[in-house]
């Protein structure tokens, strides 16, 4: 299934792109030389596509086919906009509750938390288009079909778009251990963005600074942290233990 959402080849990828196909990661050999890539590159700015300069052996991994050195994964899924999403949302008269991934790049973590997401009410998840997991048939599946009903937001700056999110209204909340307030001691009730960090290093220090609140998941045990999936799992649902009782 993953292999339908390849396309190679300079020419074809330059025509996925002006024809407006969702691009989920973009792959061009390093040193590249030929024919046709300026028009490619032209395409990719114009169109914001966000790109991986790679050693010929990763593209060679995704396919056998003459790929000429370039490589782009088609998303499944129709992408959102938050910037449209927000306005609308308070429009509705809905209390925006957003989940943003700072380089969260496991995909099977993405989808698992992408299905509580849903089952939890958030409006939109947002990642970044550079160092995030890609949206793929294992995602999907671990999503449980999830990543087809909620909007996922593909954002080039995190930093502005939280910005962004933080001047429309909403509360930033961090999820991350660097802290003494407790996921317990913040405020849901308000339009709200939960900020959920990567596997290894959790939330980059320059989101965290321009966070409103940050909060932690008390530990009683030995193991001093959770699976992100599962962390954002119980927090979301803090979320919505307060937001069922307001």
């Amino acid at each position: 299934m993953e292999k339908e959402n390849i396309i190679f080849g300079v020419r074809p990828v330059i025509e996925a792109i002006n024809a407006g196909k969702e691009i989920d990661k973009l792959y061009i050999q390093r040193d590249i030389k030929g024919s046709g890539l300026s028009e490619l590159r032209n395409a990719v700015k114009k169109g914001k596509i966000a790109f991986s300069h790679v050693p010929i052996q990763k593209i060679n991994r995704h396919t056998s086919g003459n790929h000429q050195g370039v490589l782009a994964f088609i998303s499944p899924i129709e992408l959102s906009d938050i910037e449209t999403i927000i306005p609308t949302l308070f429009d509705q008269g809905k209390t925006p509750f957003i989940l943003v991934l700072d380089k969260l790049t496991d995909v099977r973590n993405f989808g698992a938390i992408a299905r509580t997401a849903e089952c939890a009410g958030v409006d939109a998840i947002v990642v970044p288009k550079r160092e995030s997991a890609q949206i793929n048939a294992d995602a999907i599946k671990t999503s449980a079909g999830a990543l087809h009903k909620i909007p996922v937001c593909k954002v080039n700056n995190l930093t502005d778009t939280i910005m962004f999110l933080q001047a429309s209204g909403l509360n930033v909340v961090g999820c991350t251990e660097k802290t003494e307030q407790t996921i317990y001691d913040a405020d849901y009730t308000t339009p709200t963005v939960v900020v959920m960090g990567s596997e290894e290093k959790g939330i980059s220090n320059q989101i965290l600074k321009i966070c409103n609140n940050k909060a932690k998941i008390p530990m009683a045990g030995e193991i001093s942290s959770l699976n992100v999936s599962v962390a954002a799992g119980i927090i979301l649902y803090e979320a919505v233990k307060q937001r069922t009782n307001s």
